[in-house]
């Protein structure tokens, strides 16, 4: 399990005017953003701990644009505009100052968060003279520094004494958003968990959304008929399959019925932000992730003498390491040993391409291989007419399984076939076939 904590990232995307202007995008480090809005914003002789206090709620502010992806799940291409009436003031060029550089330096990978909440704090606030709002004041914070509070008394002030610092957040790249390919049925993995999550939210204002099941991170037929009808609902083409548009579209929503980017929000819990994937395999780690990365490199190595082929199992070994170095350095990667979400989708890639081209001398061998994606009751194709076909020659040996029909559809027949088969040999009894079962099963047809 995973917690996906918010990721200050390196730079920052803003719309140099109102979100609809015809105004151009520049992408900025972000403590230069910081900085920037903080000069534009704030006075360099007020007290330190005012602007503090100020820079914590403009950091914060910042970061939960970003984390929520308020503007890109309202179709725009931008984390943030220059606008103080939509968000924070940004002026292209202007002079910033020491002080106020200083203080972004030492506390931009740190945000405030409400409560339980995991999400960077929509930190409203205002000037406090020209205009008054239900959050921060900014001269009135100048007033309690002068009364010798220091930032988190003023912070919890006008926030609440709920709320708390969180410190030295990871800085990088965040992956959090659309995965860059479509998702349904047969697909798995924290892109999908996240559907089920939001879908789940979502249905309690939208009860017409039918309940998603107990498959966690699969895209069933339950999570289809649930993305089916909130594209219904929302005015979106109806294909039960999660593309760029609807994924943004469930975004918004979710934030929206939250309230994630309100003063007054429902917040986003621990339990919330935790994925069951890894997103990141080191030496020693186990699980079905490791089993996934083991199973695709053995069928890459068994036609690429780049990579070696060596024995593995459910732990990240030795063996594990020189593969995936090998492998990282025979398609332009980082060599670190390490397994990273870029390092999965290169994999998955590099295995697609495979299926596609198989050698003609291998073509015995190729009827045998996973085809990348999750069967579950619902998928139709020729790749379940394979593995229903491995599945008829064990029933023919084993009385004990329900039984099969050829015909490319997983139905219910065979979805109790494959329980009974995940129930004999110790697998999660879910009626699920994932590369390990595959694998099983066509051993067991060879017998």
């Amino acid at each position: 399990m995973a917690v996906r904590y918010p990721v200050v990232p390196n730079n920052i995307t803003v719309h140099l005017g109102e979100p609809d202007s015809a105004a151009r995008n520049i992408t900025v480090p972000f403590t230069d953003y910081i900085s920037n809005v903080a000069a534009s914003e704030l006075y360099p002789t007020w007290p330190e701990e005012a602007l503090r206090a100020n820079i914590y709620a403009i950091i914060s502010f910042a970061l939960n644009r970003i984390y929520n992806e308020w503007y890109p799940s309202k179709g725009y291409n931008f984390d943030i505009t220059s606008s103080p009436i939509y968000d924070q003031a940004y002026t292209p060029n202007r002079s910033t100052y020491e002080n106020i550089n200083n203080i972004v330096e030492d506390i931009f990978n740190n945000y405030i968060v409400k409560g339980s909440g995991v999400q960077p704090y929509f930190t409203r606030y205002c000037d406090g003279r020209v205009t008054t709002c239900d959050g921060l004041s900014q001269w009135g914070s100048v007033s309690l520094a002068n009364q010798g509070k220091n930032y988190l008394d003023i912070l919890k002030y006008y926030y609440g004494n709920d709320i708390s610092i969180k410190f030295d957040a990871p800085v990088g790249d965040n992956s959090f958003g659309f995965p860059g390919y479509n998702i349904g049925l047969g697909n798995a993995g924290n892109p999908v968990l996240a559907i089920q999550r939001d879908l789940r939210r979502i249905r309690i204002n939208y009860p017409a959304i039918p309940q998603i099941g107990d498959n966690p991170g699969i895209y069933d037929v339950e999570t289809e008929a649930a993305v089916k009808k909130f594209q219904e609902i929302f005015g979106l083409p109806v294909t039960g399959i999660v593309d760029k548009a609807t994924w943004y579209k469930i975004k918004y929503i979710y934030t929206s019925v939250k309230k994630l980017s309100d003063l007054y929000s429902e917040g986003l819990t621990v339990d919330e932000a935790t994925f069951r994937y890894q997103d990141f395999i080191t030496y020693g780690d186990t699980g079905i992730e490791v089993e996934y990365i083991h199973y695709f490199l053995d069928a890459i190595a068994f036609l690429d003498s780049d990579i070696p082929r060596l024995p593995t199992n459910s732990v990240y070994n030795d063996n594990s390491v020189t593969m995936v170095k090998a492998f990282q350095e025979k398609y332009g990667l980082p060599v670190t040993g390490n397994f990273t979400y870029t390092d999965w989708k290169v994999l998955k890639d590099t295995y697609n391409n495979i299926l596609k081209s198989f050698p003609k001398e291998y073509q015995d061998f190729a009827s045998e291989l996973y085809p990348d994606y999750f069967l579950t009751r619902g998928v139709e194709g020729e790749d379940v007419r394979r593995f229903q076909r491995f599945l008829l020659k064990i029933c023919q040996f084993d009385k004990s399984i329900p039984g099969v029909r050829v015909n490319g559809i997983f139905d219910e027949l065979t979805e109790n076939s494959v329980k009974k088969l995940q129930e004999d040999y110790g697998f999660e009894v879910n009626g699920i076939v994932g590369p390990l079962l595959w694998r099983k099963v066509v051993e067991l047809s060879k017998r």
